[in-house]
C-alpha cells in the first residue's frame, strides 16, 4: 500500500490586504480618466473640430500660427500658476507683475542711459524680489494666498502708474528702441523663426519649454512631490520634513520668473510700456490652469493641462475673429469654459477614484 502523502495544497500567496495596487493592471481607459488634462484635451478637440467648420481660415498654416501665439502669451503665465495652483496657493498680481516688470526694464535702461541688457537684469531681480515678498508674507502672517496677492496687485497698479508718471510725466515709457541691446534683446524674447514660410513666435518656444520643465519638476523631482503634498495639506507635509516654507516661496518666485519672460517680450515687441495694462490677465492665467484639471483647493493637477488651457483660449479668442464674430461674447466663453470645465474635472475625478 502506497503511503505517498497527498499532493499539498496551493499556497495562496495573496496578501491579507489584497493585491498590490502596484502590481494591478489598470486598462488604459482607467489610466486615461486618473489624467488631471483629460477633460482639457477633450474641450481642446471639440473647439478645434468646430472652429474647423465655423471659420473657413480657421486651418490655414498661418493661422494656426497665430492661434499658437495667443495661447503661448497666456500659457507662459499660466504653467507656473498652475503649480502654485497645485501647491494650494492663488497670485492676483501675476497679471499686473507682467507690466511691473516691463516697466522696471524699459525706466531704468531709459533713466540711466544704460545698455538694455542691464535694465533687463535689474528687472529679473526686481520681478523676483516680487515673488519673495508674496511668498514669504504668506508663509509668515498665515493669512490667504487671496488676501496677499490682492494686495499686492493694488500695490503694484498704483507703483506702475505713479512712477510712470513720475518719470516720464505721461502714462507710457518713453521709446527704448534706439538703446544699445535692443537688437540682440529682441532676439531673445520676441522674435520669430520662418519655418516653411510660416512665422513662428519665440514666445511659442519659451512656452513649450516651461511646460517640459514643470512637467519634469512634478513629476521627476523630490520638488514636484513636495508640491503635491503642500498642495493636499500643508500642516501634514510639515510633519513629514517637507519644507513647506521654501516650496511656497519657491511657487512664487516661478510666477514671477515667468511674468519677466512676458513682460520682456511685451517690451520688446512694441518698445514702450502702457502702465495700466495688464490688469485682468491674472483671471486668464488661473481660469487656463482650471480648466487644464488644478483643482481650486489644490493638490491636484499638471502642468500640460494648464497648457492645454491656454491653447483652448487661443483658438477661442481668434477663432472668434475668423468667423467674424462680435468679439464680446469672448468673455462670456470664459466663464462658461471655468465652469464647465470645473464639473467635468469633477466628474473625472469620481469616475477615476470609483474605478480603482
Amino acid at each position: 500500500m502506497s503511503t505517498a502523502a497527498p499532493p499539498a495544497e496551493p499556497h495562496d500567496t495573496k496578501p491579507a490586504g489584497g493585491p498590490d495596487e502596484r502590481l494591478v493592471h489598470r486598462s488604459l481607459a482607467r489610466r486615461l480618466m486618473g489624467r488631471p488634462e483629460l477633460g482639457a484635451v477633450v474641450g481642446a478637440i471639440a473647439v478645434f473640430v468646430f472652429f474647423s467648420f465655423a471659420a473657413n481660415t480657421f486651418l490655414q498654416a498661418d493661422s494656426l500660427s497665430t492661434v499658437l501665439y495667443a495661447s503661448s502669451t497666456i500659457g507662459i503665465m499660466a504653467v507656473p500658476v498652475a503649480l502654485l495652483m497645485i501647491g494650494g496657493e492663488f497670485d492676483l498680481s501675476a497679471g499686473v507683475m507682467v507690466v511691473s516688470s516691463a516697466l522696471v526694464s524699459s525706466m531704468f535702461s531709459y533713466q540711466m542711459t544704460a545698455n538694455t541688457w542691464v535694465g533687463v537684469g535689474v528687472s529679473l531681480l526686481v520681478t523676483l524680489a516680487i515673488g519673495v515678498f508674496n511668498g514669504f508674507l504668506l508663509t509668515r502672517t498665515k493669512l490667504p494666498s487671496f488676501i496677499i496677492t490682492l494686495g499686492t496687485f493694488f500695490m503694484l497698479t498704483g507703483l506702475n502708474l505713479g512712477f510712470t508718471k513720475l518719470i516720464s510725466g505721461t502714462v507710457s515709457t518713453k521709446t527704448i528702441a534706439d538703446m544699445e541691446g535692443f537688437e540682440s534683446a529682441r532676439v531673445l524674447f520676441a522674435s520669430h523663426l520662418t519655418i516653411g514660410g510660416v512665422d513662428i513666435q519665440v514666445t511659442i518656444i519659451w512656452w513649450l519649454a516651461l511646460i517640459a520643465l514643470a512637467t519634469w519638476v512634478l513629476l521627476r523631482t523630490r520638488v514636484g512631490n513636495w508640491i503635491f503634498a503642500v498642495g493636499g495639506n500643508a500642516d501634514a507635509a510639515r510633519a513629514v520634513g517637507v519644507p513647506v516654507t521654501k516650496t511656497k516661496i519657491g511657487l512664487y518666485m516661478g510666477v514671477a520668473f515667468a511674468a519677466w519672460i512676458s513682460g520682456q517680450h511685451l517690451l520688446f515687441s512694441y518698445d514702450a510700456i502702457q502702465s495700466g495694462d495688464g490688469v485682468g490677465n491674472e483671471f486668464l492665467y488661473i481660469i487656463a490652469a482650471a480648466v487644464g484639471g488644478c483643482l481650486m483647493t489644490g493638490g491636484y493637477g499638471s502642468a500640460i493641462g494648464a497648457a492645454v488651457g491656454a491653447f483652448i483660449f487661443g483658438m477661442t479668442s481668434k477663432g472668434i475673429v475668423y468667423a467674424q464674430w462680435n468679439p464680446d461674447w469672448y468673455k462670456f466663453f470664459l466663464g462658461a469654459m471655468l465652469l464647465l470645465a470645473t464639473l467635468l474635472n469633477a466628474w473625472v475625478r469620481k469616475r477615476a477614484e470609483a474605478s480603482k
